[in-house]
């Protein structure tokens, strides 16, 4: 007899440790999906707080200096705009930056921001989210094992330590803005500078 009864408070409690397995699991996995707003909302976040804009939104300046382009967010270097001369002969120690972080020149060569807006020409209205997270997390462009490297001063590695999910928020976020059509150069191998107009 009191096996059985003790069976039974066995039963109970197994009943109750799935139970509140089930609700923590539960719980859990509410934590962990969001909604397609909260995504918007945590990649907007994400994106203000890594201070994207400062690079990749053009500036208009004026009497309190450079002001973001907001008409232009996240289109990256303004085509057509001319890089100033560089002394290459300085680059083994030093790196440049244009006034308006539209362009960066080191021992790398010369990069520019790119088009984060949605445009399908020149942005990233064509890519996919995995392309995104891949690009971040192997510091290739469009996320390929043979594409270009990411070049300085974008920090692929420190951006690559955010989770998946986190990464999906701020493509969402980036392809949820207006598109912007402009063709940013592509970057300067460092022997073609001088040639750089």
């Amino acid at each position: 007899m009191r096996l059985k009864g003790n069976f039974f408070v066995y039963q109970i409690l197994f009943l109750i440790s799935v139970l509140i397995l089930m609700v923590g699991c539960q719980t859990q996995q509410e934590k962990t999906e969001m909604t397609e707003q909260q995504m918007l909302e945590r990649g907007k976040l994400l994106v203000t707080v890594g201070d994207c804009d400062a690079c990749h939104t053009p500036k208009n300046f004026g009497p309190n200096g450079p002001e973001l382009d907001l008409t232009r967010r996240f289109s990256g270097r303004p085509e057509g705009m001319e890089v100033p001369p560089v002394d290459t002969s300085l680059l083994h120690d030093w790196a440049y930056l244009s006034h308006d972080l539209s362009s960066f020149v080191g021992p790398w060569g010369v990069s520019f921001p790119t088009n984060l807006t949605p445009d399908k020409e020149t942005g990233i209205g064509t890519w996919q989210p995995e392309m995104f997270i891949n690009a971040i997390r192997t510091g290739k462009h469009l996320g390929v094992p043979d594409g270009r490297p990411i070049l300085p001063p974008m920090n692929t590695a420190t951006l690559a330590q955010l989770t998946d999910e986190d990464l999906k928020a701020m493509f969402m976020y980036l392809k949820s803005l207006p598109a912007v059509k402009n063709k940013v150069p592509d970057p300067v191998p460092p022997g073609q500078i001088a040639s750089v107009r």
